[in-house]
């Protein structure tokens, strides 16, 4: 299966921010790589892709990854292949794995559409079906927009949670113009829930033909007894089926069942949905400039340790 972000609707997102978009595909294997460039390299990226159907396939996706990032004149390339490849398959091939840096999720859960409503509802906790069934009586609204103005709705609470919790997010710009290239297309939606017209929460998917993808979200803290953000998730998933997709990706857990693993919070709220595991192999490096790709994990180690 492929993933959103190796998706014509994400390279249209990425080109629109300024970036290249390189693509190709072969038997059994196909991929798109963005250029990247920053701290004295450049890269060629590969969001949740190569996506493949044998190792075999993966040879041939790196035959041409190399060609298109040696015309580019890239340090590395970095993978985060989906299909049958494991570690052992990438470390023989002299690809090295980041463990410095985390940007897409390789462990998530994803709920299958198939089952009717009740049976969907039936495999979340017993809160997050309560919430999802009776949202409404406690004065929630819950809206759907393509409006790109309407993204300011989930600024406005990012901002908000950034400060309180002291973390980065993207900027509004960013999400303007994911708004920008994806609402159009449907291709993203954004879900709001509002108590006297009054925004408390919301979330932004993404949507492909057959998977939506629980993508960012925020809530206000102020009315956090009210679980908007699960009654959300919950009409989300409903939602999805009704629109005739397959499954639903909750896009992010922690690997394990750790208390103190920083994701622990929102693995145990997305859990509450129910869903089965899926883990893929992660991200790895193939270095093509030997030399100045070990200055680049030198400088990402100790970068690192001083934070």
């Amino acid at each position: 299966m492929t993933h959103f972000l190796q998706s014509s609707a994400w390279k249209t997102f990425q080109e629109s921010l300024g970036r290249e978009v390189l693509s190709d595909s072969g038997d059994g294997w196909t991929y798109q790589a963005i250029i990247e460039s920053g701290t004295g390299n450049t890269r060629l990226y590969c969001p949740f892709g190569p996506s493949l159907s044998s190792p075999e396939a993966f040879d041939n996706a790196i035959t041409s990854l190399k060609k298109n990032a040696l015309s580019k004149q890239a340090t590395f390339i970095r993978v985060e292949p989906l299909g049958p490849i494991t570690t052992a398959d990438l470390q023989k091939r002299g690809f090295k794995e980041v463990t410095y840096q985390q940007l897409q999720p390789s462990h998530t859960l994803v709920i299958d559409l198939a089952p009717s409503h009740e049976e969907i509802l039936a495999q979340m906790s017993q809160n997050s079906r309560n919430i999802t069934r009776n949202y409404a009586k406690k004065g929630i609204s819950i809206h759907t927009s393509y409006d790109q103005a309407d993204v300011t709705i989930l600024t406005s609470l990012l901002s908000r949670v950034a400060s309180r919790n002291h973390i980065r997010t993207h900027s509004s710009d960013y999400f303007e113009a994911q708004a920008a290239a994806l609402f159009p297309t449907k291709n993203a939606v954004l879900y709001y829930a509002s108590v006297n017209n009054n925004p408390i929460a919301a979330a932004l998917v993404y949507d492909d033909d057959t998977t939506r993808y629980y993508a960012h979200a925020a809530a206000n803290d102020e009315y956090r007894k009210l679980s908007a953000g699960t009654a959300l998730v919950g009409q989300m998933i409903l939602d999805a089926k009704d629109k005739g997709l397959s499954h639903f990706d909750l896009y992010g857990i922690a690997p394990n069942d750790d208390p103190s693993h920083p994701w622990a919070g929102f693995t145990k709220f997305k859990r509450s949905f129910g869903g089965t595991p899926v883990n893929s192999v992660g991200a790895w490096d193939l270095p093509l400039k030997p030399l100045p790709y070990s200055f680049y994990r030198l400088y990402q180690s100790l970068r690192r340790k001083l934070r």
